[in-house]
């Protein structure tokens, strides 16, 4: 039973958002009905956080966390292989596959897995990363159950692309969709744009907010009733990575840490990743834009960078403590350019940032976990990100590591 209008009026006195009811007498029934139910949806307790932006946003003492480095890996690959292949064929690892985004800084309208990478043949994103998923499947033996997160933007041609090119042969009793929820945008002051007469202005909820959003779809129910305890989320762009890698998965459960990042080691002092280290003694991880001289020039007792180790959004987490953890995410908050409608009802796109976003991101997921295993792998291997069209993580420069890597294109 949704709202009645009285009660979406309390809802917005309560944390002074009337304005958002403006036009409402101008809408058209189903307009009406379409804004109630937004709002009935819309999570209003966190706008208050806008106030108290600087408090959220401290960081903590920052050391190193030392990463499991290849020759270690090398060393116990047959054995963490063994461990990971066991979990897969008990059914109890699923993948989480975070394709909420749009090709448009590759010149495509089209959702970014549906981006075609062939040169000589059609090879989309999402055939690569289905290939790379379906190794595994076929080395264990066993489907292993791929959530796939759209946007409001992509679902349906994402839902559309999949299903017509047969889930590029992967089992469709396998493949389960569900959206990101959406979260108020809003001005300076905490009061949510507007982006139509009857539409409150949105963004994704970070990409922290995808457990939260499985959750909220009803297919939480479905990872317990299959008795999966790991999910492996990774991000749609990068073509190249090993998906529920047996021998990551492997390590992760006999270093018994509740969480897995698979790293690169990074090709320069200033690279743009985030990096594994430990915040306050607990696993987290620091953005590029966010380290400082000393911490990037830090050494460890080898004399190499203490931190090394950038992530590729590519992590294992175990169910249980995802659950544990979902009341006590922080929230970021984070300044953006919003179109909105001014006092006339016009709509206005700025040329500067007008407010903020919330987000939950995924490295707040892992500062709630009391163990992480960074797991190095081979960059030319496993990271081929597609961000631009050409240069630097560029469709060029993953079509030259996909053919290094025996791809044809």
């Amino acid at each position: 039973m949704s709202m009645t209008l009285e009660q979406v009026k309390e809802k917005l006195a309560k944390y002074g958002q009337e304005h958002l009811l403006k036009y409402y007498d101008e809408l058209s029934a189903e307009e009406k009905q379409a804004l109630l139910v937004q709002i009935e949806a819309t999570d209003m307790s966190v706008l208050d956080a806008c106030h108290h932006r600087e408090e959220i946003a401290q960081k903590g003492v920052i050391t190193p966390l030392a990463a499991m480095q290849l020759d270690e890996i090398e060393a116990g690959r047959e054995q963490f292989t063994a461990v990971g292949l066991e979990a897969i064929r008990e059914g109890k690892v699923g993948a989480v596959l975070l394709a909420g985004g749009m090709g448009t800084r590759l010149g495509s309208d089209d959702p970014k897995g549906m981006y075609n990478v062939g040169l000589t043949r059609k090879l989309y994103i999402f055939e690569c990363l289905i290939n790379n998923l379906t190794d595994v499947v076929k080395q264990a033996g066993a489907w292993i159950h791929l959530f796939v997160m759209t946007s409001d933007k992509n679902h349906e041609a994402t839902v559309k692309f999949l299903t017509e090119h047969d889930f590029f042969g992967y089992s469709k009793e396998h493949v389960h969709f569900f959206k990101q929820e959406m979260a108020a945008a809003t001005d300076y002051n905490g009061k949510i744009y507007l982006e139509e007469k009857g539409k409150l202005s949105t963004s994704p909820n970070g990409n922290g907010g995808w457990f939260i959003s499985l959750k909220r779809s009803g297919l939480l129910d479905v990872v317990k009733e299959e008795g999966i305890q790991w999910l492996n989320v990774f991000a749609v762009d990068n073509v190249l990575q090993r998906i529920a890698d047996p021998c990551f998965v492997g390590a992760t459960i006999q270093k018994n840490c509740v969480v897995g990042a698979k790293v690169v080691r990074k090709s320069a002092p200033d690279e743009k990743v985030g990096v594994m280290c430990l915040e306050d003694g607990r696993p987290s991880i620091v953005e590029y834009y966010e380290l400082t001289d000393e911490l990037m020039n830090a050494k460890d007792e080898n004399g190499d960078p203490a931190y090394n180790f950038g992530v590729i959004l590519n992590y294992l987490f175990r169910v249980e403590d995802l659950e544990r953890m979902m009341s006590s995410l922080p929230l970021h908050i984070v300044e953006k350019k919003i179109p909105y409608l001014d006092e006339n009802g016009q709509l206005v796109k700025p040329e500067s940032p007008n407010g903020f976003k919330f987000e939950n991101l995924v490295l707040d997921m892992i500062h709630q976990l009391d163990s992480c295993l960074p797991f190095e792998v081979v960059r030319n291997h496993e990271f081929a990100p597609i961000k631009n069209k050409t240069g630097i993580d560029s469709v060029e420069s993953a079509r030259a590591l996909l053919v290094e890597n025996g791809v044809i294109l």
